[in-house]
């Protein structure tokens, strides 16, 4: 993969378009995309095979510096050997010079990858889940996509055309007046184009480096702290007290009915069965496609509806503040996963996040995982113990103070901007001039363990007993206040 030295005062970004080729066409996007998985497979099959070859030697005593060499994985490494063999492997002798070199490149710069990123997360160099080693591509399940980094890669002067290597001139479904403009005026330039085929359509990605002017917010001196939720979306409240609520479109609820609906058409049909090899009907085909359309519909909803949020609060706030939120084990709850999946709480943050960086006077916040912004009173700072999720109604025993759970955690992570800290400090603490970390599941009561039997010593042998140590306990002097974080 080519890296590109961006310029001062020019940033990356990307177009996308959804394109409508003719039936040839789309045979040579699917050849071009078959070919970079074809590649790919050969790769791990190159590399893997001296992995093998090696320990199949050790078995039998051969020593460590007489055993097979390490085969290498770089890109140039591979593109080299893949030359070697390109015309006289059956694999693709007959058909390699069909294709566009990108396509086997795009497939050689993958497998490169692969290898890099499983050699990190082996040498703990990764940060992440541990990666395992890279493993062949199934033609069935493959996303098909390849990129082209040299080459004629242009958008059309008529506004409805891009031009691509050796795919010709493709029509786009949408006009390109966007990025055509800014071409044409000499404030961008093209690096290299992706084809991918998803939600049933396929794409062009255009990575483009642009100029960007300065892009000035509607109220660069308001900070914004936005809470998000599932029977709202979003509430937003801003450092001057204003509290504004998102409602939850629910775009997969609105379509569950459609959905199960063609669900239960797929299923009277005579579908595939690995098993036995059984291949699906006609019938099943087309039920399953119109099942996939309900499915894309709903996910392009949802994609249009997060992208008009995350755009407009970038481009009225100065400072945004958002939550990390832990959503993978949000999803372990089987009463919510599928409200808080169809929401989008991860892409939320991931746009504010790059939408923010594109504007000079905008800047996103991050709370931390465990500070508690339900919990702790937005007018006086004290923090609840335990405020249960079934309680929608924020009653501060201090100040007495009430209101709206969600606005109240709005308010508190709108705060959070004003005191310039993240919220790793003692929750409520507002004047803590440094964050000290807080350890995971602090704010919890941590339930008292019971002693060790002694071996050999009974109620006799002076062995406590519980009941006696919470009645020791209970005579102690407690102190005055005691808070919860």
């Amino acid at each position: 993969m080519k890296t590109f030295q961006t310029q001062p005062g020019f940033t990356v970004q990307a177009y996308r378009y959804a394109l409508d080729p003719n039936s040839g066409q789309e045979r040579a996007l699917r050849s071009h995309c078959g070919a970079a998985r074809a590649a790919y497979n050969w790769a791990v099959a190159w590399v893997s095979a001296s992995w093998w070859q090696r320990k199949a030697e050790a078995t039998y005593g051969i020593p460590e510096e007489d055993l097979t060499p390490w085969r290498p994985w770089s890109l140039p490494a591979l593109r080299k050997e893949f030359n070697k063999v390109k015309k006289t492997d059956l694999r693709f002798a007959d058909w390699w010079e069909g294709n566009s070199k990108e396509a086997y490149s795009t497939g050689l710069s993958n497998a490169s990858a692969a290898f890099d990123n499983y050699a990190k997360s082996k040498n703990g160099k990764r940060r992440g889940k541990r990666m395992g080693a890279p493993r062949f591509k199934s033609k069935r399940k493959a996303r098909l996509a390849c990129r082209f980094t040299t080459g004629t890669i242009r958008v059309d002067a008529d506004g409805r055309h891009v031009t691509l290597p050796r795919l010709g001139t493709i029509r786009t479904h949408e006009p390109t007046g966007s990025l055509l403009t800014r071409v044409q005026a000499g404030t961008a330039r093209i690096l290299s184009a992706t084809v991918r085929h998803e939600r049933g359509r396929w794409f062009a990605s255009f990575q483009v480096e642009v100029k960007r002017d300065l892009e000035r917010v509607t109220r660069p001196d308001v900070a914004v702290g936005i809470d998000l939720g599932v029977k709202t979306l979003a509430v937003m409240a801003d450092s001057t007290g204003e509290i504004r609520a998102v409602p939850n479109p629910r775009h997969y609820d609105g379509a569950l009915k459609s959905l199960r609906r063609a669900s239960r058409t797929v299923s009277r049909r005579q579908g595939p069965d690995r098993r036995t090899g059984r291949r699906p009907s006609k019938r099943w085909e087309k039920a399953n496609a119109r099942r996939n359309k309900v499915h894309h519909r709903v996910a392009n909803l949802r994609t249009d509806a997060l992208h008009k949020l995350t755009t407009a609060v970038a481009a009225e706030y100065g400072t945004v503040v958002v939550e990390d939120l832990g959503v993978a084990g949000m999803l372990r709850n089987r009463r919510l996963a599928r409200q808080i999946a169809d929401a989008g709480f991860g892409e939320i943050r991931r746009q504010l996040d790059y939408k923010t960086r594109r504007r000079h006077a905008t800047r996103a916040i991050v709370a931390d995982r465990w500070y508690p912004s339900s919990k702790t009173c937005s007018g006086c700072g004290a923090v609840k113990a335990k405020l249960p999720l079934h309680v929608r109604t924020f009653a501060c025993d201090a100040c007495g103070l009430v209101l709206d759970r969600d606005d109240n955690a709005a308010l508190n992570l709108a705060a959070l901007a004003v005191a310039g800290t993240t919220g790793t400090g003692v929750a409520g603490d507002r004047d803590t001039p440094q964050a000290v970390s807080k350890p995971r599941g602090a704010d919890r009561k941590t339930r008292a363990t019971r002693p060790r039997p002694v071996a050999g010593a009974g109620r006799a042998g002076g062995a406590t007993l519980p009941h006696q140590r919470r009645e020791e306990t209970r005579d102690r002097p407690q102190p005055e206040a005691l808070t919860l974080w």
